[in-house]
């Protein structure tokens, strides 16, 4: 039983019981349903429902998610609820998000604990809430918040809901006690029941200037610009007709294509860290790490841990260079400080007892994990190696932060191959939420296991990853800019290019991230890549000139833009070394349109994908899909290049490549294993529903 029914003297107590965090499926809604109508058949004088064990209802129920809906449906829920004759109590702990706060905005009274959180997230899935949230939380709110806690998604603490008005009464206690008291109280008062729907329209505001706004932050995301529509509704139309509207929107976003990317990007999150090859691994235990490098990358890896609970000591080369280390990490801990992440008593405590930082390497003797962030030179990374083999505990794991090199043959420095991995973190590391776990040749599973289990206590999405030239992510990154860096050279501008990708709902173009990066390191990586180029291989080299004139991006105000303070403008200096190259290498430029440079964008980045799994770097087609949208800013409501592939259809895209390779063979070779899924008819996440059972 989900719903357990009590009287309580002349109280109906209606208890939820689904764990873990009493999701609204098809039995819950039913066993509500039936003690709404009960507690009315027994005279109750009022209702009050609650959550056993963590929570309120903490949403709707994901294993629904693409089945036939069954009756009674959440809006059908939230309708007889309000309509109770009697008063009907929400007594809320825990998380109360999406169809929970709906169901909680159908009772009359809301009542909460100071640790309780609530919101309409909807918009994470690609829709709008459809149980009633865009036309009760209006009236009760207003408009421009009902807009921006609707469109935003995020979740708002007891206190803020108290001062908004969501919910009537903020007070510490068991949910159950706190729930029977305030029915009394409200019995007592001779308290009726209080419908929202009968409550007056919200006031009109400027709907279309909200709607820019919301279209703006979405970059190309449909369902919170729909949300701000069916909230204009409550101020329009009479409550049914507005609810009816709501369901109408609602289920149209049900069958875009941005609902199931962002559906697919909600389960690939949690299936990412399901391996079955961790299956009754017991990670190696962790207190403290160590950290070689204190620049910004050292720096960010170090408060991350700091923030998790870790002990760490920092290496650096000099005196110097280590209290330069601990003054960034205090900036960063400072930013956690203000933001509320920390209290001050934490903030000193981590600075002045967790962390030490020296300049020898002896001080890593004690320490379980230590994670290489230095120079990207194999040869420096393996004298860094071979330093920690001497003074590293028996069992400590020693780990490159690499974003590039061989991990196997960083391991072969070492008398211990097995306590080796790569856990490639991404810049700042205490902000940035991916962490590449890279597998070497003789990485022992506990190893593994170990990497992951850091990266979940840092709060990071942890994605396995085999070993090869940039892993999943760079390695990817590398295949696309050399397909945008063609483009430039056969007539399309960096500047049209970053305009495409950002309609298409990237944060930044793909010149402009460089910029923001740093042209030197990719500058660098060219260089090392040099030597081993295949002489068939298309390499532009406006980009190198361009760091040639001392031009690296934002750190030094020019590189692909020019910048000053926090606005840029397009290069001219950039442009007029592409016109040198095409005319040196006798190209004549031919105009590109959006939808082609698009197109071959997201081929050259699908086919390379495709590659990574096929040969089994990325085990599935969900962990590229998991590294392009939390380290490379893929939009999530595409849900990631191959999900992307998916829903363009894997014929299109093939026979796309096989045309673009009449121009350039060398560069468009057709994914093995794209050609395969097209010949069996099958897709990407076909493999993925296969990895899964």
């Amino acid at each position: 039983m989900t719903i357990h029914y009590e009287l309580h003297d002349d109280i109906a107590v209606l208890a939820a019981d689904n764990p873990p965090v009493n999701a609204l499926g098809h039995a819950v809604r039913l066993g509500l349903q039936d003690g709404i109508t009960r507690a009315q058949a027994d005279g109750a004088k009022a209702v009050v429902i609650y959550g056993r064990g963590r929570t309120w209802f903490a949403g709707a129920d994901i294993r629904e998610f693409g089945k036939p809906l069954q009756e009674p449906s959440l809006p059908d829920l939230c309708n007889l609820i309000e309509a109770s004759t009697i008063p009907v109590i929400a007594a809320m702990h825990g998380t109360a998000l999406g169809g929970g706060l709906e169901v909680a905005l159908g009772c009359h009274y809301r009542v909460a604990v100071p640790t309780a959180k609530m919101g309409l997230p909807e918009v994470h899935l690609g829709l709008i809430p459809g149980a009633g949230g865009t036309q009760r939380l209006p009236r009760v709110i207003g408009s421009e918040q009902a807009i921006a806690l609707i469109t935003s998604g995020r979740p708002i603490d007891a206190a803020k809901a108290l001062e908004l008005g969501v919910i009537d009464k903020v007070e510490a206690g068991d949910p159950l006690e706190l729930g029977l008291d305030y029915a009394r109280n409200l019995i007592a008062q001779g308290a009726q029941t209080r419908p929202i729907s009968k409550m007056p329209a919200p006031k009109l505001i400027d709907f279309e200037g909200a709607k820019a706004g919301v279209a703006k932050k979405a970059r190309g995301q449909i369902s919170p610009v729909v949300a701000v529509d069916a909230v204009q509704n409550a101020s329009t139309l009479p409550f049914d007709q507005g609810l009816a509207e709501e369901r109408r929107l609602f289920l149209e976003l049900i069958e875009t294509d941005q609902r199931q990317g962002m559906i697919h990007a909600f389960f690939s999150e949690r299936q990412v860290r399901k391996l079955p090859e961790l299956d009754g691994i017991t990670p190696r235990n962790l207190a403290s790490i160590g950290v070689i490098g204190g620049g910004t990358m050292g720096a960010g890896i170090a408060t991350a841990a700091l923030l998790a609970g870790l002990c760490v000591v920092l290496i650096e080369m000099t005196d110097a260079g280590a209290a330069a280390a601990k003054d960034r990490i205090a900036g960063n801990l400072s930013g956690a400080l203000k933001r509320g992440k920390i209290d001050q008593a934490k903030h000193d405590a981590i600075l002045n007892e967790a962390l030490r930082c020296a300049t020898d390497y002896e001080a890593l003797s004690q320490t379980d994990l230590i994670i290489e962030a230095v120079f990207e030179d194999m040869d420096i990374k393996k004298q860094v190696f071979a330093k920690l083999d001497q003074v590293a505990k028996p069992g400590a794991i020693l780990a490159s932060n690499t974003s590039y090199l061989d991990l196997d043959e960083i391991a072969a420095s070492t008398s211990r191959p097995a306590d080796v991995i790569g856990l490639h973190f991404f810049s700042p590391a205490h902000v940035m939420k991916l962490l590449e776990v890279v597998v070497g040749a003789q990485t022992a599973p506990d190893v593994v296991a170990t990497g992951f289990a850091l990266g979940k206590r840092l709060g990071k999405t942890s994605v396995r990853s085999g070993v090869c030239d940039g892993f999943i992510g760079n390695r990817m990154m590398f295949t696309y800019r050399s397909c945008a860096d063609h483009m430039v050279l056969d007539g399309a501008s960096p500047y049209q290019i970053d305009r495409v990708l950002e309609k298409f709902g990237f944060a930044m173009g793909l010149f402009a991230v460089s910029d923001l990066a740093g042209l030197d390191i990719g500058w660098a990586n060219r260089k090392r890549l040099a030597p081993l180029r295949d002489p068939q291989e298309r390499v532009p080299t406006y980009a190198d000139k361009i760091c040639e004139k001392g031009d690296y991006g934002q750190k030094t105000g020019r590189g692909y833009y020019i910048y000053e303070g926090r606005s840029k403008v397009e290069n001219p200096d950039v442009m007029q070394l592409v016109e040198a190259e095409r005319t040196e290498l006798g190209i004549t430029p031919r105009a590109f349109s959006d939808a082609e440079i698009l197109r071959r964008y997201m081929a050259a980045m699908v086919n390379e994908a495709a590659k990574i799994v096929g040969e089994g770097i990325a085990r599935r087609p969900l962990d590229v899909d998991m590294v392009s949208l939390m380290g490379y800013g893929f939009p999530r409501f595409h849900g990631g290049p191959l999900k992307w592939a998916d829903m363009q259809g894997l014929p299109e895209l093939l026979a796309d490549i096989q045309s673009f390779a009449q121009e350039d063979a060398f560069f468009w070779q057709p994914a093995p294993l794209l050609v395969q899924l097209v010949a069996e008819g099958r897709t990407f996440d076909d493999l993925n529903k296969e990895a899964a059972q």
